[in-house]
């Protein structure tokens, strides 16, 4: 099996959703619990520069993952968001997708706060580009491998092996 890359970070030890042409990978730094990404396998900066399979297989990926995340972690809902390009916030050059399962009543976010998870995702978006950077007074901190790896192999549990393209 081929590594993956997000962008230049070496993610395949994270992953647990994988098709020819996208994967799924486990948050090192959740804004809440089951706050994973979605990525097409090549390394492409903008939703514009995926080919139309690329972009099909991709938005499968988010459709199917995000079944899966919303149901196992006991979801209302999923927010879903994409920062595509520089200027939108992406901090890492790779186009990706943060799915993150929302719940009425108990994620940090729920009822008055519901929008208070984008200035998070922001925010989260901006510390990717520094992986291992933790803030003395973050409550986010990075996740060991071994923390990521047991949820990814859990999560590999609901998809078959490979998926199509």
């Amino acid at each position: 099996m081929a590594s993956l890359f997000f962008s230049t970070i070496e993610v395949t030890r994270q992953a647990f959703y994988r098709s020819t042409l996208s994967y799924a990978i486990v948050n090192l730094k959740p804004i809440v619990p089951g706050h994973v990404l979605v990525l097409p396998t090549r390394h492409v900066q903008r939703l514009a520069d995926l080919s139309e399979p690329e972009l099909s297989s991709l938005m499968r990926a988010v459709k199917q993952v995000g079944s899966v995340i919303e149901r196992e972690y006991g979801a209302d809902a999923l927010t879903i968001a994409c920062q595509d390009g520089k200027a939108a916030g992406q901090s890492v050059p790779h186009v990706h997708f943060h799915l993150l399962p929302r719940k009425f009543v108990g994620d940090n976010f729920s009822g008055k706060n519901n929008d208070e998870v984008y200035p998070a995702l922001e925010k989260a978006e901006a510390e990717m580009a520094q992986p291992f950077k933790v803030d003395a007074d973050e409550d986010r901190v990075p996740r060991s491998m071994e923390d990521m790896e047991k949820e990814a192999t859990w999560l590999k549990t609901f998809f078959p092996t490979e998926q199509g393209p």
